[in-house]
């Protein structure tokens, strides 16, 4: 063979693993985007903003696929059980990942089990109360609670070890108050509860439909848990506004997830696609119509320091208020 066949052979090898490599970079399967309540939820509307963004900037059909059951974990489970491929991507927030193996003895999974990508939408968390409830701020209601003792104020929440659970136990830690908890099913009863006048307070994500109540005068919104006012909320002050709750803040986020085990150079990719998306002033726009804010940018790097300073968080919060599994 001659100098220069073995150049053109050394040549070809080259190219075809190129664009080998290439292919695989780009895969032309679709990318299920798995959300662990049904369709129609918040949660749902979250991942219908982003799939077909998302699946531009990955060059890839991005499909939303809803799993509910088990407290969003089924959802967790199957994207776990799933080859590591980065073609399953779990969106979720500490509720199914952190919060429910501490709480659903049914949930086998660990937190450890998945790597945050990146934070893709924050919401508003509020304490929201009975319309006739004396108490029009944060610290108001913490005064009122400290005079009801013999009868505590009854709040409710979707759960036992759910994220409000755990936060409203946390209040009574700092603050010494007793509270009675209500547990409920959903978002939806639990509103409907305290507009019509059976459950004192609530802490819950602030929607639509709870900013129509309170126009209506049928229940009142008293105050943010974020560390500043959202820009959705200008005129209702944060907790640590006040004196009763200084330091307090908390939000509840979505992110898209991935197992521990996917290759770097594929979490890489996906991770800069989310980046690209969440820039998109359409998905921004979409996601403050649904009284959502686009999260902030994040490193890779960032983005597992927030996911672990958030489990180490509510794990602590659970070994406080001795929650067990049930």
């Amino acid at each position: 063979m001659t100098r220069v066949q073995r150049s053109l052979t050394l040549l070809t090898g080259l190219l075809l693993s190129a664009a080998a490599a290439l292919a695989q970079g780009s895969s032309t399967k679709p990318v299920n985007l798995m959300v662990p309540y049904p369709a129609g939820g918040p949660s749902d509307a979250i991942a219908r903003i982003f799939f077909n963004p998302l699946g531009k900037e990955l060059g890839q059909q991005v499909l939303v696929e809803n799993l509910g059951g088990v407290s969003g974990a089924l959802a967790a489970q199957k994207v776990l059980a799933a080859p590591a491929d980065g073609q399953y991507v779990f969106q979720g927030s500490p509720n199914e990942v952190i919060l429910s193996p501490l709480a659903n003895a049914a949930v086998k999974l660990k937190t450890e089990d998945f790597r945050l990508v990146h934070p893709v939408a924050d919401a508003v968390m509020v304490f929201v109360t009975r319309k006739d409830l004396p108490a029009s701020s944060v610290d108001e209601l913490i005064a009122l609670a400290r005079k009801s003792a013999d009868r505590p104020l009854t709040y409710g929440s979707v759960g036992i070890g759910s994220l409000y659970h755990l936060i409203l136990e946390n209040v009574q830690a700092q603050t010494g108050v007793k509270l009675a908890h209500v547990p409920y099913k959903g978002n939806a009863p639990l509103l409907q509860d305290i507009a019509g006048g059976q459950v004192d307070f609530a802490v819950l994500v602030y929607s639509a439909a709870m900013g129509a109540l309170a126009d209506q005068g049928r229940l009142k919104v008293i105050g943010q848990l974020g560390a500043q006012r959202s820009e959705l909320l200008k005129n209702v002050p944060t907790a640590n506004e006040g004196q009763a709750l200084k330091n307090f803040s908390y939000k509840i986020w979505t992110g898209f997830m991935v197992p521990k085990s996917t290759p770097e150079d594929v979490v890489v990719r996906l991770h800069a696609a989310i980046g690209r998306t969440l820039q998109d002033p359409g998905v921004r726009t979409q996601l403050a119509a649904q009284t959502q804010l686009a999260a902030a940018p994040m490193t890779l790097a960032e983005s597992t320091r927030f996911f672990d300073a958030e489990t180490a968080r509510y794990r602590a919060i659970a070994r406080q208020i001795n929650l067990q599994p049930q």
